[in-house]
């Protein structure tokens, strides 16, 4: 009885996860992210990528460009993914890919700004300035360890894209539109959140079926877990919808269009549109509320509509929906697998073996932060208010800081995603990297809580910085002198 109802708890924590994560996350972010990712790929010139974030670009440009980019997308680590494999598709370095991969998630202004107002400022400096450092770091110590590798890469996006001119305007519109389509759906600000008007739909029992899917779906939002709405369900039956119709019109989109395709792009446009309203379940009826972002949503999509009918080639627009739901089958599966197990994990970790395990500046309680970053993963601002319920709970602000680093990189679903992008090996090696200097990085800022000189810490940093730059140093020398042995 006992082993029966454990396995019913998982199966529904894993379930609930998973419903939960795709009617609230998916559509908003992850939607645009993939179009984003199939933009770069069939729109933008490999020059136009690898000017600022190639192998060969100095890294005086390449790492701080990588890192600007990645700051202002306030987005999660599952929809910082498919915009990763877009540019490193296209041609950017291993290097600069990853410390955008690393930083976007990490440390953008949102996320930033949240973590200074919930938990103080001091954490959101040493977040800012420690992401950056180290994010950069590992950039260039993975762009190191797989120089080979990169080279062969760099080669083979030369021989993929050797045939594109410049980007045209209307393409470069055309991405932008859908880059403000991605912001217009993740930032929380006033003018997005506030509601503007409402109706009713005459569906009597809506209030029934809240509380019926609480039920069958429960859920405690102070530990960060959200449930399924009435309008999230309506927002899976259409996820489904678009994922049938997107086979059946996308599959051979580079022979043709057919009606299937439209169909699809209607129902993405759809879709989009009902995940930017607000939902009120009442005894009567459901409340409809039309929010600023409905209107950013809506105009959005009119200008792209209008941008892809008069500015870009058929041709154009047959290789971005391809490569868009290229990206689909590469990354969605993928993330299914992730959050489902990631929900199981969950009901197994224990919120009150925090403060036993890491309620010291040590270095089990930042590895222990990791770990949690690993299997307890929320969406980006999402872990702020987590991150303070940890806290409450006794948690140091170190392996505080470590969990924070942690949870927007090494979520399961991202390590399986990421391995799918450039393999295995290059993967696992960047999750150690992480792993090592999120605790690193605990330690740091949690000694300096504990009374630690600031002076004294700097030094040591700037001590173990300046041996991690002569390290690469003589690895790049040690390299460069291996290709000039095997030209000669």
């Amino acid at each position: 009885m006992d082993f029966a109802f454990w396995l019913v708890k998982l199966l529904q924590g894993g379930l609930g996860n998973l419903a939960a994560y795709l009617a609230a996350h998916v559509l908003l972010c992850l939607l645009p992210a993939f179009y984003i990712a199939g933009a770069m790929t069939a729109l933008i010139p490999k020059e136009s990528v690898t000017r600022f974030l190639g192998r060969n670009t100095p890294k005086f440009i390449s790492y701080p460009a990588s890192a600007l980019a990645g700051s202002v997308l306030a987005v999660c680590s599952c929809t910082i993914v498919p915009l990763f494999a877009g540019i490193y598709k296209k041609g950017a370095g291993l290097g600069p890919a990853i410390t955008f991969l690393f930083f976007a998630p990490a440390a953008n202004v949102l996320a930033l700004a949240y973590t200074g107002v919930a938990i103080g400022a001091d954490l959101a400096i040493a977040r800012f300035v420690l992401s950056l450092t180290f994010g950069i770091g590992i950039g260039m110590i993975m762009a190191l360890i797989f120089s080979r590798a990169d080279a062969a890469h760099d080669e083979a996006t030369d021989a993929m894209f050797a045939a594109q001119g410049g980007m045209r305007r209307a393409a470069l519109l055309f991405l932008l539109v859908l880059v403000v389509l991605l912001l217009s759906g993740t930032l929380k600000i006033d003018a997005l959140t506030s509601t503007y008007g409402q109706f009713t739909l005459p569906l009597a029992g809506a209030d029934r079926a809240q509380e019926f899917l609480n039920v069958l779906v429960p859920f405690d939002a102070s530990k960060g877990e959200e449930g399924v709405s009435v309008q999230g369900v309506i927002l899976i039956a259409l996820l489904v919808f678009i994922g049938v119709t997107s086979f059946l019109g996308l599959e051979q989109i580079l022979e043709k269009f057919n009606r299937w395709t439209f169909v699809s792009l209607a129902l993405v446009a759809l879709t989009l549109l009902v995940a930017a309203l607000g939902m009120k379940p009442q005894r009567d009826g459901l409340d409809i509320l039309i929010t600023g972002r409905f209107f950013a949503v809506a105009l959005a999509l009119i200008v792209l509509g209008a941008l892809a009918s008069r500015g870009l080639e058929p041709r154009e627009i047959q290789e971005w929906l391809w490569e868009s739901w290229r990206f689909v089958k590469q990354i969605f599966p993928l993330l299914v697998v992730g959050v489902f197990i990631v929900g199981i994990l969950r009901q197994l970790i224990q919120p009150e073996w925090i403060r036993a395990i890491a309620g010291e500046n040590t270095i089990q309680g930042n590895l222990a932060g990791v770990v949690f970053g690993v299997f307890m993963y929320f969406p980006t601002l999402v872990e702020v208010p987590i991150a303070n319920m940890f806290l409450q709970l006794g948690m140091h602000r170190g392996p505080l800081l470590a969990y924070l680093m942690s949870d927007p990189e090494l979520s399961l679903q991202s390590i399986l995603i990421i391995s799918t992008i450039i393999g295995r090996v290059k993967a696992w090696t960047y999750v150690g990297w992480v792993a090592l200097f999120s605790t690193l990085a605990g330690l740091i800022y949690g000694a300096w809580i504990d009374g630690a000189s600031i002076v004294l810490l700097a030094g040591y940093l700037l001590a173990f910085l300046a041996l991690l730059a002569l390290g690469l140093y003589w690895m790049d020398k040690r390299n460069r002198r291996a290709v000039t042995h095997r030209a000669g």
